[in-house]
């Protein structure tokens, strides 16, 4: 176990990455036994991780099994060059997240949907991604699309990372 971190570092808890924003040391006073127990400090966390930013944890340092502190790291040292499919799948994967992260007037949905669109099936995605909280109801008259359009505005917010949970009723 690496000792207690500070306030401000980088942290992986339960898997999750995490900062530091608070260590309480104990304040209890440590047993008489002939062993005595080793101090503990209470260690207050927030989350970094793009899909749980704001959310909090409270560990126990010195007994949460498999925490670790990030130390600060450097880039790798290159050993070789890739393959250049592998490259190329990187290259694709970057540009694609960060086409529908930068720009809200691009939809990915459409093209990653396999099927034939309509201009007006694109209303509701637009009005979503100008919706700081997406509360939709799609009621048009049968066979219009109604379920195309629940499907693009679900993807396209999956492909956003704006949602973790949809309910289709």
């Amino acid at each position: 176990m690496q000792s207690c971190p500070e306030v401000g570092q980088q942290v992986l808890v339960r898997r999750r990455a995490f900062v530091v924003t608070e260590v309480i040391p104990q304040t209890l006073p440590l047993s008489s036994t002939p062993t005595p127990a080793k101090p503990t400090h209470l260690v207050k966390l927030s989350s970094i991780e793009d899909d749980g930013i704001g959310e909090e944890a409270e560990v126990i340092w010195e007994i949460e099994p498999g925490a670790e502190v990030r130390e600060n790291s450097t880039l790798p040292e290159p050993t070789g060059f890739d393959d250049p499919k592998t490259l190329e799948a990187f290259l694709d994967a970057v540009r694609w997240g960060a086409v529908s992260q930068a720009d809200d007037r691009i939809l990915q949905s459409p093209f990653r949907s396999g099927i034939e669109i309509d201009e007006y099936q694109l209303d509701p995605v637009v009005r979503a991604l100008t919706m700081p909280r997406v509360n939709l109801l799609i009621a048009d008259d049968v066979g219009l699309g109604n379920t195309i359009e629940a499907g693009l505005v679900v993807q396209e917010l999956i492909l956003r990372h704006r949602v973790r949970s949809v309910l289709v009723v």
